[in-house]
Order: C-alpha cells, then structure tokens, then sequence
C-alpha cells in the first residue's frame, strides 16, 4: 500500500467514526492513533482536498478551509473498505536505541544503562496512558460498536510495552555486568556521554 493510499485509510477511517473538521481529524488522529499510527499533519490537507475531488468526502458547512466539517460519503465507505482489505505493508525497523546499543562499546557500559534506563521509564509512561485510554473505552457508551475493534490495539500497545519493560530490565542485567576496558566504565573512543536522542 503506497503511503498516500495508507493517508487516506487514516483519514477515511477517522470521518468513518464520526464527520470533523480538519482541525480536529489532525487531533483525534495524533491522540487516538497515536498509539500505533503517525501521520504528518502536512499530508492530512491534501489528502482532504483529494478524497473530495474523489467524491469519497464532502465538505459541510463554512467555506473557509479548516472550518468546515467534512463527512465521509457511501463511495469513501466503499473505498475505506478496500485499502481496509488490502495486505499492511511491511515497515522497515528504524530503532534509534538498537543502533545506539549496536555499537554501544563506543559508548560504554554506563552510558548504555543510561539510554536503557530511559526506554524504560518511557515504557512505564506508555503503559499508563494505555491503562488510562483502556478505561475510558469501558465506560464510552458513544462508540460502544468500535470499543471492541479499538481495545485490540490498545492491548497490542500495551503487550508491547510490557515487553519493552522486561527486556530493559534484561538488558540493563547484562549491561551491569560490563565494564569499560580502561575501568571507568566508558570507553576511551566515546569522550562524551550519551545524549538523549530521538
């Protein structure tokens, strides 16, 4: 599936839900798929712009661009329906933290605990954001037919995050077995500790 095809399964998805303004498509897509799905707010315009010249969604009421509510029509239905059944495209992995780690005798053992430490605690944080999103989806009466659909990804998320947690405290056992070959726990090739990354 191309990238702008999975655009326009996001946003066709989201209008599915319920009819929204540009504005708030861009918010309920960061905080809602946030979890699993990103989508840059660049593309989100004219992926509106296109599904309406496409007739898959219609525009209601003001004119000015971002004020007007957009609402999916039964051809975006129908077109959701097809990239829905078309096979998710493969994802090439591009873990900052792993390529840090790969090459982590540049950095050293204590620096590695570092960013470890940090994955972790960014896990936990993940985690509770998933439990907190669980409940609320247990007590929303408005899309009680989606929750079902919608809790499978937040389990997904959360079985993600508990691994997450495991590993780091895996890792960080092996790392707390190291040491720098120069005794000062980082290795003389790496001057500078390491610095928090994207």
């Amino acid at each position: 599936m191309a990238r702008s095809d999975q655009t326009q399964t996001a946003v066709l998805g989201a209008l599915s839900v319920m009819p929204m303004t540009g504005y708030a498509l861009r918010n309920e897509i960061r905080d809602t798929l946030g979890h699993f799905w990103s989508e840059s707010f660049g593309q989100i315009y004219p992926a509106l712009a296109a599904l309406e010249r496409q007739g898959l969604v219609e525009r209601r009421g003001a004119e000015r661009t971002g004020s007007s509510t957009y609402a999916i029509t039964p051809a975006g239905t129908a077109r959701l329906l097809d990239l829905l059944t078309e096979p998710a495209q493969p994802v090439p992995p591009r873990n900052g933290l792993l390529l840090r780690l790969f090459f982590g005798r540049q950095l050293g053992p204590e620096a590695c605990r570092t960013l470890v430490r940090r994955a972790r605690e960014q896990a936990e944080q993940h985690l509770a954001q998933l439990t907190a999103v669980r409940q609320e989806l247990r007590t929303d009466q408005d899309h009680a037919a989606d929750s079902p659909y919608w809790l499978l990804t937040v389990s997904a998320g959360e079985h993600t995050a508990r691994a997450a947690i495991a590993w780091a405290d895996e890792a960080l056992a092996a790392l707390s077995d190291l040491q720098a070959p120069d005794g000062d726990d980082r290795s003389p090739s790496a001057p500078h500790p390491a610095k928090e990354h994207p």
